[in-house]
């Protein structure tokens, strides 16, 4: 698939995260924060068509059937990775250091064995790896490095005391401000997809985590009216 349809079909991770985050942690979520995440699927998805008039939109979902159904598959993949990740960081009172120190030891091993695998591919002809393993290293380099440990952190935070919901929502906000600061760092051409995405998501912000006393209905004004009638037809029929 093109890269447009594959950022489009990535936004399915948003509803599997919600349905596996009840039918997995057997947590309940009301109807108006289920309506919350599909407008938050909605909104980012919006955000992300270009205009009908571009030529690019042609190739727009021309892909093989194959291509949608490893979409499909990476975003249900990617909610069951999140949502088992809550589930192994709440099991136990271990503190939040000593779990991440578990789960990146887990990816550290598998990037030292690729690294070994390319030295036996390669006849070690630049040396072990652990020789070369900083090389071409710069400064831009390291400040990657460091964001990316940084967002590690925050993510294995937010699994630890808050829940998956809350990474997608963060996740989709952190998307749109990208998207907004490219405007002024990289003179990126707002559309009005980007501007109704925006909207859309800040609805479904406020729907999923205000409190609910804030979302209770106005009282109907027609009550006092249907009394009022009521009250005519029973004045009429005592005067008859």
């Amino acid at each position: 698939v093109d890269t447009s349809t594959y950022q489009i079909m990535g936004n399915l991770k948003i509803v599997t995260t919600g349905i596996l985050f009840r039918l997995f942690l057997k947590r309940r979520l009301s109807k108006l924060q289920w309506m919350a995440i599909g407008l938050l699927a909605v909104g980012t998805t919006t955000s992300q068509v270009k205009g009908c008039g571009e030529a690019s939109c042609d190739s727009l979902f021309t892909a093989p059937i194959q291509g949608y159904l490893l979409g499909i598959l990476s975003a249900g993949l990617s909610a069951l990775a999140g949502i088992y990740t809550e589930f192994l960081m709440k099991r136990n009172n271990d503190t939040l250091y000593w779990q991440n120190l578990q789960l990146y030891t887990f990816g550290s091993l598998f990037n030292v064995a690729r690294l070994i695998a390319d030295d036996f591919r390669h006849g070690f002809e630049k040396g072990p790896w652990w020789q070369r393993i900083f090389d071409g290293y710069s400064i831009t380099t390291w400040m990657v490095v460091l964001n990316l440990g940084s967002t590690g952190l925050l993510v294995s935070w937010l699994m630890k005391y808050a829940d998956n919901i809350v990474k997608v929502y963060s996740t989709s906000m952190a998307m749109l401000l990208t998207m907004v600061a490219s405007i002024y760092l990289f003179s990126f051409k707002p559309t009005l997809q980007l501007f109704l995405g925006i909207i859309i998501c800040i609805m479904s912000l406020h729907m999923y985590f205000a409190p609910p006393q804030t979302l209770v209905d106005l009282p109907v004004t027609n009550e006092t009216h249907t009394k009022t009638l009521k009250q005519v037809v029973v004045e009429e029929k005592t005067d008859s």
